[in-house]
């Protein structure tokens, strides 16, 4: 499996990054999750709309809490075909519990904690602690991917002014 040395920062620790990084202008790779009722949920599923692909290490941490609370609410803003997928390798139980406490109902959570297929179909998980890294794809409706960030401190949130102008763009 390709790895990515030093792609990403943990608290300015470098940490390696496994798996084929799609380029924008790529086809979106498609990649089976699991949503919080344990059902199996292939990315192919939203083929036709425009989504946001936003990677996180942990729910329960607060940056990942932060970006996921604002990408619930810039959700509410952006048009009806776009649909906001935060992926992380949480449980789909422990998901579903954070997604009640904080009211998140505009952003769909799902879990790669099983084969983690999303993290190496998109060249974020992280070798080191099996978590995904801080990045967002925005796919447009033809599955190609328009936009990619990657963070590369992953205790800092993305650029949101930048998803959501390449979101735009598409709607």
């Amino acid at each position: 499996m390709k790895e990515q040395p030093t792609a990403v920062t943990f608290q300015g620790a470098p940490l390696t990054l496994l798996g084929e990084a799609p380029q924008v202008g790529d086809a979106a790779p498609d990649a089976t999750l699991l949503d919080t009722d344990l059902n199996e949920v292939p990315l192919s599923r939203y083929a036709g709309q425009v989504r946001i692909l936003a990677s996180v290490p942990s729910l329960d941490t607060g940056v990942c809490d932060a970006e996921t609370r604002r990408f619930n609410e810039e959700a509410g803003k952006l048009a009806g075909d776009v649909q906001v997928l935060t992926v992380s390798m949480d449980l789909p139980f422990a998901q579903g519990r954070w997604c009640g406490a904080a009211g998140v109902e505009r952003v769909t959570t799902l879990s790669d904690h099983r084969d983690a297929a999303f993290g190496t179909a998109y060249g974020v998980l992280i070798k080191e602690l099996r978590l995904l890294a801080r990045a967002v794809f925005v796919v447009d409706r033809d599955e190609t991917i328009r936009y990619k960030q990657l963070v590369a401190e992953m205790t800092d949130e993305p650029d949101y002014d930048e998803v959501l102008a390449a979101v735009r763009d598409l709607v």
